[in-house]
């Protein structure tokens, strides 16, 4: 086995740290390198695992050739087959020229295939050709082309549990799986963490020209204590946030504990931010929130349904009712109401049938349901639009950051700027 400097590779390619974990990591992506093998690269988001694909394309015969990073999560569906393998002529609306795709282009480099896990069913068997034969079709073409390619995947999802939901091909997974990488989170590296905080508080002063920001020895503690859910990229955003805003540029375990989002249980997911001081709520917690009422949507909808349908029913008609009763279980409202008696059932609440009491009166009441149930998808999907502005608006229209603060894929935001006819 050949001799591996690997702290000469982390000083060529920025990486901090000295977490065994990621001397790993490191190790094995210098020595796969040399060699044409599929590589995977699996990781939490933000733990830097583009940084390794860099290491594998640099250190490898195919240095010279050409890199490309593609975000399989950020091209649509109906493009994703023409951006890689490229199209002919009007194969399809708007195709008005022929077009090479990324697997053309690259031909004797490496292509580097972000977020695996988002791409479409369909292109994978197309990627599966290109691995195991080396030949593509252009869409809207019948001619088979040659590449010479090599596939730098990764991933921050269980691709095993995919493969068990019908979402990723198993062919395809332990095609690309030939040779695991497994980046650490931030978390799993100790002592790299404080590190990284004093490499990027001194890249923040110099960029803007302030004292660098210093921990005492309990803030020190208090940040290698903290799980950082989002890794490298959370700590890089809080590091910048003190630089900006902090006039003490030292910070104790107090002050800093102002800047971590505060967790509950041990989860690894941030909760709610309840900042101190009348200081604003963060994107973050909005957009929690935004999702809860999002989930009870459907649930709010149904029910409305539900009541519409039985003004319009003769009474004593509870057939609906009894196939429906779950959702009027804990419902203070009901007490009173009649129930569906069964031996071997709990007595489930039942909505009263209440005849109106002239034509006139009915139609007053089904057009204030049906107008109430209108209002509430309209005003739930003006503060999902809201949110996703508010969210481009943050990152100066850059769809990317904007989906990860979202929590949705760039694919979904795309969509979404589809639905609510939202110019980027």
């Amino acid at each position: 086995m050949r001799n591996i400097d690997i702290q000469s590779i982390k000083q060529r390619f920025g990486i901090i740290g000295n977490s065994p974990l990621l001397n790993y990591a490191i190790q094995v992506a210098a020595q796969v390198a040399p060699t044409e093998m599929t590589v995977l690269i699996t990781g939490e988001s933000g733990s830097g695992k583009e940084s390794f694909s860099k290491i594998i394309h640099q250190l490898s015969p195919r240095k010279h050739g050409q890199f490309i990073a593609i975000n399989c999560g950020a091209i649509p569906e109906g493009t994703i087959d023409s951006e890689l393998f490229g199209h002919e002529k009007g194969s399809f609306t708007g195709a008005s020229d022929t077009r090479k795709g990324y697997f053309e282009v690259t031909d004797g480099g490496t292509i580097f295939l972000d977020e695996i896990g988002e791409m479409p069913l369909a292109t994978q068997a197309r990627l599966l050709r290109v691995l195991e034969n080396g030949e593509f079709i252009k869409v809207g073409s019948s001619k088979v082309q040659k590449t010479d390619v090599r596939v730098v995947a990764a991933t921050n999802v269980n691709l095993i549990n995919a493969v068990e939901k019908g979402r990723f091909r198993e062919d395809l997974y332990y095609r690309l799986n030939t040779v695991p990488i497994t980046v650490p989170p931030l978390r799993e590296r100790g002592e790299d963490i404080y590190l990284l905080f004093r490499k990027f508080a001194s890249d923040f002063a110099e960029r803007y020209r302030v004292k660098s920001i210093t921990l005492t020895p309990d803030a020190v503690e208090e940040l290698l204590s903290f799980r950082f859910p989002g890794n490298i990229r959370q700590l890089k955003n809080i590091v910048e946030q003190i630089s900006v805003l902090e006039y003490d540029r030292e910070l104790d375990a107090a002050k800093l504990r102002h800047y971590l989002p505060r967790e509950q249980g041990g989860s690894q997911v941030p909760a709610l931010l309840a900042r101190e001081h009348g200081a604003d709520q963060s994107f973050s917690e909005r957009d929690l929130l935004y999702k809860v009422l999002f989930d009870m949507r459907r649930d709010v909808s149904d029910l409305k349904k539900l009541v519409y349908e039985l003004m319009t029913r003769q009474p004593g008609d509870n057939e609906l009712l009894k196939e429906h009763s779950h959702l009027f279980e804990n419902i203070e409202q009901l007490n009173h109401a009649r129930t569906y008696k069964s031996a071997d059932k709990p007595e489930p609440y039942y909505l009263p049938v209440q005849q109106p009491r002239d034509e006139e009166d009915y139609e007053e009441r089904v057009e204030d349901i049906s107008h109430e149930t209108e209002e509430e998808g309209l005003s739930l999907e003006s503060m999902e639009k809201e949110m996703i502005l508010k969210a481009l608006k943050k990152h100066n229209n850059k769809r990317k950051y904007a989906a990860n603060d979202l929590g949705i894929s760039e694919r979904t935001l795309y969509r979404k700027l589809k639905q609510y006819d939202i110019e980027n």
